[in-house]
């Protein structure tokens, strides 16, 4: 089955603000997951809800071919438009040949198809001692700027919730070793994003719980503006803070 529509479909009319405004990823979570590959020049790798192609760019950048899964028309354009070989298939049918990829990544967006049939479709499309890498930036709870963002940003809290979900180390671990997998390994890397002032309402505008119009939305980006201006340096930015997380498993 294909992922759900209305999965697939949470980020239309996102697509600018999320190209332009979403952090990208340290270049240490990138060397981690490319860490005893092989040259990437030689490398195949499948980044699956690729989005516009933000992670899918840095494996690009380091010469492997990528190819990008994504079931969101206007996102897979934004992928495409980059130069990306961006694809219209989903996490649990990829419409890739058996064993014709050396890494599967998934920045931010495994918690859409955490299921057994998309990990068994990640191990079906997997070369021989091929690995699989889960990606999220994750908010710092601790950092005083970023928790007040998440205070005013996450104004429907549950839909948040569902959007940010992380399973801990635990739940993912069991889910791959069930899939096939082995050899599970995670790290934390710190990650900032510095902003202007449209550059954070557009952080916001680009997350599939905020709402695009009305009362909830004027609010936040009213004190959006407000935390900006009690915020940002000299520079005119202010500074998010995650931690990137990279769970990391191998086919044997």
């Amino acid at each position: 089955m294909r992922e759900p529509l209305e999965t697939a479909a949470r980020f239309s009319g996102r697509v600018a603000d999320y190209a332009k405004y979403r952090p990208s990823y340290p270049v240490e979570a990138i060397d981690a997951i490319l860490d005893g590959a092989g040259d990437p020049r030689s490398l195949t790798i499948a980044d699956i809800g690729a989005g516009t192609g933000i992670s899918a760019r840095l494996f690009a950048e380091r010469g492997a071919t990528v190819i990008a899964i994504e079931p969101n028309p206007e996102m897979r354009a934004a992928a495409s438009h980059v130069g990306l070989d961006a694809r219209d298939a989903d996490a649990e049918h990829t419409g890739l040949d058996d064993q014709s990829v050396d890494v599967v990544t998934s920045f931010q967006a495994f918690h859409w198809f955490a299921t057994d049939t998309a990990v068994r479709e990640f191990v079906r499309i997997l070369r021989r001692g091929g690995r699989v890498a889960l990606v999220w930036n994750v908010r710092d709870a601790e950092h005083p700027v970023t928790a007040e963002y998440s205070r005013i940003a996450d104004l429907d809290s549950a839909a948040a919730q569902r959007a940010g979900q992380v399973a801990d180390d635990s739940d993912l671990s069991a889910l791959l070793r069930n899939g096939g997998l082995a050899d599970f390994r995670s790290y934390v890397f710190r990650n900032r994003q510095r902003l202007t002032l449209d550059a954070l309402l557009g952080r916001a505008r680009s997350a599939s719980y905020v709402p695009k119009s009305g009362p909830e939305h004027d609010v936040i980006m009213r004190d959006l503006r407000a935390l900006h201006r009690r915020s940002a340096g000299a520079d005119g930015c202010l500074e998010l803070a995650y931690r990137t997380t990279v769970h990391l498993a191998a086919k044997a």
